[in-house]
């Protein structure tokens, strides 16, 4: 039978302790630069980038939020759910004459998706069909490094690091009994596989996945204070943002915290 006598043990215990208690995760680490991987690149809307404002992860007006035009939509297979919102990717236009010589890759968020068209061919107009990883870039930035003229172009592309100013952003939508909450300006890995709010007046309360970069709590939250605890789906990095808003928090704000995922 173990036993605990043995101070080494003891004190391994009490660290464990304290990262459960802390919320954070043992297994935590900073998001690295994935591998260099070949795919497609489109655009949709028109040099204003209009067109991609809103979208499927639920950011609203990019421009306001912090996104600009440096965003795309991803394929079915990329988007994965929502789970991919807020990752950004580093693309390289490749094996084209429509690619900019010498142009830098870019860095984009994704804030959207592309959704299949099974009325076209996979490989003929049906880029965003399952099994293409493909990105649907706004049109301001496919021009930073490819001719617009050439519609589609060769990418090779790799997720990286979000780098954001600030922490994470809370806009809350909902009612006196449902609260959803879109979670924007995520560094890191940028994504999130779970969320937890706590009211003045409560314990932590799981939240679900809703859709995009938006979750969910049916619970009675009013005149009480609120917390979030975030997970990052890819690191396991766990956040807790203590009172991101007060007691008189409303829907159809946005609150802002000071902690964020590492980079």
């Amino acid at each position: 039978m173990s036993s605990l006598n043995h101070p080494w043990r003891l004190n391994i215990l009490l660290v464990g302790l304290m990262l459960l208690s802390t919320g954070k995760s043992s297994r935590a680490a900073s998001f690295k630069p994935t591998a260099w991987k070949l795919a497609h690149a489109t655009f949709y809307g028109d040099e204003t980038a209009s067109a991609t404002m809103g979208g499927a992860c639920g950011y609203g007006n990019l421009f306001q939020n912090g996104y600009g035009t440096a965003t795309a939509a991803l394929s079915t297979v990329l988007f994965k759910n929502g789970f991919a919102c807020g990752t950004c990717y580093q693309l390289k236009c490749v094996q084209s004459p429509w690619c900019y010589s010498g142009a830098a890759p870019i860095t984009i968020t994704a804030t959207n998706l592309c959704p299949p068209n099974w009325y076209e061919d996979t490989n003929n107009g049906g880029w965003c069909n399952p099994p293409r990883e493909h990105f649907d870039l706004s049109k301001p930035i496919f021009m930073a490094f490819a001719q617009w003229k050439a519609g589609i172009v060769p990418v090779m592309y790799r997720r990286v690091p979000c780098v954001r100013k600030g922490g994470m952003r809370f806009s809350f939508q909902g009612n006196g009994y449902w609260l959803l909450v879109y979670v924007m300006n995520v560094a890191g890995g940028g994504d999130i596989s779970q969320m937890w709010v706590k009211g003045s007046n409560t314990g932590w309360i799981s939240m679900s996945h809703n859709w995009g970069a938006s979750y969910q709590a049916f619970a009675t939250l009013g005149s009480q204070s609120l917390s979030f605890k975030v997970m990052s789906y890819t690191t396991k990095e766990t956040v807790i943002a203590n009172n991101v808003a007060p007691s008189y928090w409303s829907v159809g704000t946005t609150y802002q915290s000071n902690v964020n995922f590492r980079l």
